[in-house]
């Protein structure tokens, strides 16, 4: 598997799958992996793509406007065609619209940080997040990527997912984190458990050792499946007070946000 995370390999036999297009929306995906700028041997190595091919995504990507070029630099990076589509996308969501003030109230009253994620492909992406004024640190602008098998956020979408996809997203996370797999399963297996148990996933240094947080599905009117979290420096927030009564709130949170039909 290449960087970047084909969950989602097509069909050969699907006449309607367009490859051509896929492979220019690898080459953009390329840029969600931590690089601002990209040669197309960097894209090649990431996505595991031809040079050649690589070559002419960019270059028709520059063109469309998706991409810009830097003479200096002799690299690409995204261009204002991207910044549309995504912008587009968020200002749509209406979920967004409708949770916001019940999730900056949430924080303001726990002096916490929270996130409203949904998933792409290994990864829980932010689409809003709220913190106090006075909070500083946990600062996650819409657009940040988070590890799907490690983040309460993570934990909760696959917790709540359908047996089917979720056995696809596992073996998946299988084929990306090798020897680290084992491991992973169990502690993945345990927050299930959790989910059950209690009706939320934790991560407690999980993703980040200086990070505790608590994570819980929304489930949207469509059927879709996103995931609420609240987190704090773990200085700040003890493992009690977080598993219960934080995680709590947070999942009755959603119960509101739910009650809205978003």
């Amino acid at each position: 598997m290449s960087d970047v995370e084909d969950i989602d390999t097509e069909n050969p036999k699907d006449r309607k799958f367009v490859e051509a297009l896929s492979r220019g929306l690898d080459v953009l995906r390329a840029f969600t992996h931590g690089s601002v700028v990209l040669g197309n041997q960097d894209i090649a190595r990431i996505t595991g793509l031809p040079k050649p091919t690589v070559s002419r995504m960019t270059y028709t990507l520059t063109k469309l406007g998706y991409l810009s070029y830097s003479q200096q630099l002799e690299k690409y990076q995204l261009d204002s065609g991207v910044l549309a589509l995504g912008y587009a996308y968020v200002s749509n969501l209406r979920v967004r619209q409708l949770a916001k003030p019940y999730m900056d109230e949430f924080a303001r009253r726990t002096n916490t940080t929270v996130g409203l994620t949904c998933r792409d492909r290994l990864s829980m992406i932010y689409i809003e997040n709220c913190r106090p004024a006075e909070v500083s640190t946990l600062r996650m602008d819409a657009g940040v990527r988070l590890p799907l098998a490690t983040t309460a956020a993570g934990r909760a979408f696959l917790a709540a997912t359908p047996e089917k996809e979720r056995g696809h997203l596992m073996a998946a996370l299988e084929t990306k984190y090798g020897d680290q797999w084992p491991a992973m399963k169990q502690s993945l297996e345990e927050s299930f458990e959790e989910f059950r148990q209690h009706g939320f996933c934790l991560s407690l240094g999980d993703w980040d050792r200086n990070v505790k947080a608590a994570g819980v599905p929304l489930h949207l009117a469509d059927g879709s499946i996103m995931a609420l979290t609240c987190g704090a420096p773990s200085f700040q927030l003890s493992e009690e007070t977080l598993k219960g009564s934080l995680a709590h709130q947070l999942e009755m949170l959603a119960r509101d946000i739910e009650s809205l039909g978003v």
